[in-house]
């Protein structure tokens, strides 16, 4: 496929999968591509093993978001293998830790969505230690128990973000989860917005969850860290992601045949 430029910056690569098109570029140039607004999505190995083919509002979010991150290392790793256009990961967690850190971007006016009380306020302590910036707890919004499949519906948080207008939206929830929040999101709020879906991403660095070192990440190891310090809910979630394989052996480059779920109960 060849690069498409959206306005002022680096050409931008795509390679589909999976009827996706992910990101093929560098972290800078994934940072750069996200600020200029829009859904960014990293959807995880288990994500598109499951989810893509179970819920069709998942689907849509992953293969409809501005930027999706090839965040998967069993993905890049049968890309590479087995294909001839090779893909470089980039983990959600690499992506946040660029996107934080970088001098460009300002967490001004920004607005967190996190999964817990606690969570909040460790990522919020993490944020104002690191990077030296407080975040007012208005400017963030514990979110409810969303349904695991379906249309995700939030009119308390639309509401809330339609009153701050915040230029980033955050969000840290689980896989599967996030996406579609953002989707809905961002097809809801009347103005423009930097919506990132990164997952547990800040909870590794916070320490709220399994901490990842960098050489771990690199390496595509981060999925046997969170086996090991929490194995009955993430063991089950990483079998799944196995049966990735075949379905990007039948599929490749198309997008799977999508049979909702919840539609069957």
């Amino acid at each position: 496929m060849n690069p498409s430029v959206r306005g002022d910056g680096p050409a931008v690569g795509k390679r589909r999968i999976l009827g996706i098109d992910f990101f093929s570029g560098s972290l800078s140039d994934a940072v750069f591509e996200a600020n200029r607004g829009g859904l960014c999505v990293a959807p995880s190995g288990p994500g598109l093993a499951d989810d893509l083919i179970k819920c069709s509002f998942y689907s849509r979010a992953v293969t409809e978001a501005e930027l999706v991150l090839p965040d998967s290392g069993l993905m890049c790793l049968w890309a590479n293998f087995f294909t001839r256009k090779p893909i470089k990961r980039i983990s959600g967690l690499a992506f946040l830790r660029a996107y934080l850190f970088d001098q460009d971007v300002s967490l001004h006016d920004a607005f967190w969505v996190m999964p817990d009380q606690e969570q909040s306020e460790a990522n919020r302590k993490w944020i104002k230690k690191e990077l030296g910036q407080f975040i007012e707890e208005d400017a963030c919004y514990v979110a409810p128990t969303y349904a695991k499949t379906g249309a995700i519906e939030d009119l308390e948080l639309l509401a809330q973000l339609r009153e701050i207008r915040p230029k980033t939206i955050f969000i840290q929830l689980g896989g599967g989860v996030q996406e579609r929040l953002g989707f809905y999101l961002r097809e809801n709020l009347s103005f423009s917005s930097v919506i990132l879906c990164t997952g547990a991403a800040l909870a590794f660095l916070s320490g709220t969850q399994a901490r990842i070192p960098n050489w771990v990440d690199r390496f595509y190891m981060g999925w046997m860290v969170r086996c090991l310090v929490n194995p009955k809910v993430f063991v089950p979630r990483y079998l799944k992601a196995f049966t990735l394989i075949g379905l990007l052996a039948k599929n490749g480059s198309a997008l799977p045949e999508v049979v909702d779920s919840f539609s069957q109960n």
